[in-house]
């Protein structure tokens, strides 16, 4: 089965206007995160965006970039149109990757696509275990709820994603990384957003609403996404101490 990995990015983020080119070791965020998406050698890497700056920024760096339109209301819908710009024949997979997580682990993205493949699924994502009880509470951190628990080698259905939550069996720290069949991709995106989706800022419960599954691997670690200054000073200080 053959697999793109599509990375959608944009400049106006709320929290942290022009995240995507703020540097770590001299290199922008969105381009490490394509560097990451190479080494997991899993197929073709594309950025998606709406800004010519990220696009010079990540062709400049070596990487494939593609201008989408600026109208898109979710990063799916900018992925979806990236995969019909894209020259790329016999696609079967599309794994969509965060911009803002340059600590990604390849492992986990490897794992993710080889679960998708062996188990034939619509739709999989990544969960971390909860360290801190704090996390349950803060907004910020999307938590999900699996069928059972969660072991390496599994690949559990998802019953509900949610920011705000009590300690429960099975709940984990939901990691946005997502990797869809191009069928169910092409579904989702022409799907209108649900009362739920809208309500919680959760895209994928448009599709537990359609009654589509998502299955969930576990993840290794919890990569820290940039969300605030201080996400990215903090990532910034154990990104350069960890090349010295």
């Amino acid at each position: 089965m053959k697999t793109l990995t599509i990375i959608p990015s944009r400049l106006s983020a709320t929290r942290l206007p022009g995240k995507p080119l703020l540097k770590i070791n001299n290199l922008s965020i969105i381009s490490h995160v394509f560097k990451k998406a190479e080494e997991a050698n899993i197929g073709e890497v594309i950025v998606a965006t709406e800004d010519q700056e990220i696009v010079d920024d990540v062709t400049k760096n070596g990487g494939k970039a593609i201008l989408t339109s600026k109208n898109h209301k979710t990063g799916t819908d900018r992925i979806y149109e990236a995969l019909q710009k894209a020259n790329t024949k016999d696609v079967d997979l599309i794994m969509n990757l965060q911009g803002d997580e340059p600590a990604i682990n390849i492992e986990d993205i490897i794992s993710l696509n080889k679960k998708m493949i062996n188990n034939q699924s619509k739709i999989g994502t990544l969960a971390a275990k909860i360290k801190d009880l704090k996390d349950l509470e803060n907004k910020n951190i999307v938590k999900v709820i699996t069928t059972k628990n969660l072991k390496e080698d599994q690949f559990y259905k998802a019953k509900t994603f949610l920011r705000h939550a009590v300690n429960i069996n099975n709940i984990y720290h939901h990691i946005g990384i997502y990797c869809y069949s191009v069928e169910t991709l092409k579904r989702f995106v022409e799907l209108k957003q649900s009362k739920n989706e809208i309500e919680n800022r959760l895209e994928q419960l448009r599709a537990l609403d359609n009654n589509i599954d998502i299955n969930v691997a576990l993840a290794k670690s919890s990569p820290i996404g940039v969300d605030t200054e201080e996400d990215y000073l903090a990532l910034k200080k154990i990104m350069e101490y960890k090349v010295q």
